[in-house]
């Protein structure tokens, strides 16, 4: 029997409530009968705004108060951004839906007033991945760490603390702020997180998954699976300077990987084709053969 109504957790940032009421958009127009309650709640990733995700435990934090309310049935479903998940996913609570990806690629954004023409020269980015890899775009900018919400960084960019920053397509785009973009970075100039632009549905294991297949799409979770196969087979965390990015043409999945070794600041960029249907299985021979 399906329930009446619908508990649906999310982080309490605006970007991640716009989200989530995207997901609950689908569910309505698929479950008219159903009423949806929006429980929101503020995670540590979201408190701790004083140091960089790799110093205090990963993305990970984005999600365990969540985690937290679905266990303790405070909720019944979470809806994250799926690069905020952990590589390793409890088997107590299932990813039960994977809805069609948004935008994957990272973009430029400038201050609002348009002041600054050497736009390179202080870019705000507490990534890695987009650092490493935009360096060879912008080598004499200066890179700065910057953290909060979606809003808080335009703040500060507006404010003068930064020349430009580095963000992602999709969730600018799903905050209403578009406008806000000055250039698309192609994925061949700036490959993008594993499951970048993918949102995921969260539940416990004993809830009915089947509820949400009318909000799935397959050919997002085959590439979302090969992108983070290969990230997890390189044992790296959502912070970790790793990047994947897959795309299917057919019945083949084409996945690229970028891997940088901390350990003598080299980086190898490889490809791999096979069928989508092995994912997984792609994903972990291409972390193999980057490490070769």
């Amino acid at each position: 029997m399906e329930p009446k109504r619908l508990r649906i957790g999310s982080r309490e940032s605006l970007l991640a409530v716009a989200q989530t009421r995207l997901v609950i958009e689908q569910l309505k127009a698929n479950y008219p009968e159903l009423s949806f309650e929006l429980v929101t709640l503020k995670t540590t990733g979201d408190k701790i705004l004083n140091k960089t995700l790799d110093k205090i435990g990963g993305k990970g934090l984005f999600v365990k108060e969540l985690d937290q309310a679905l266990l303790d049935g405070r909720i019944d479903m979470a809806v994250h951004s799926m690069k905020d998940l952990p590589m390793e996913i409890s088997d107590d609570l299932p990813v039960a839906a994977v809805p069609k990806r948004g935008d994957p690629r990272d973009v430029l954004v400038l201050p609002s007033s348009g002041d600054f023409e050497e736009f390179g020269q202080v870019i705000g980015s507490s990534s890695a991945r987009r650092v490493l890899q935009v360096r060879r775009l912008f080598p004499e900018a200066e890179f700065q760490s910057i953290r909060g919400n979606i809003h808080t960084r335009l703040r500060k960019l507006d404010k003068g603390q930064y020349s430009s920053l580095i963000m992602a397509a999709a969730g600018l785009k799903r905050a209403g702020l578009k406008e806000r973009i000055s250039r698309y970075f192609s994925v061949e100039e700036m490959l993008p997180a594993a499951g970048q632009g993918t949102l995921c549905v969260q539940v416990r294991k004993d809830f009915d998954q089947s509820l949400f297949s009318c909000i799935h799409d397959r050919e997002t979770e085959l590439v979302t699976e090969a992108e983070r196969s290969f990230v997890r087979a390189l044992d790296g965390g959502c912070s970790s300077p790793i990047a994947a990015y897959a795309e299917i043409t057919g019945s083949d999945l084409c996945l690229t990987g970028l891997y940088y070794n901390a350990a003598d600041n080299t980086g190898r960029k490889m490809s791999i084709t096979g069928k989508a249907q092995d994912a997984g299985g792609l994903g972990r021979r291409l972390a193999e053969q980057i490490q070769e």
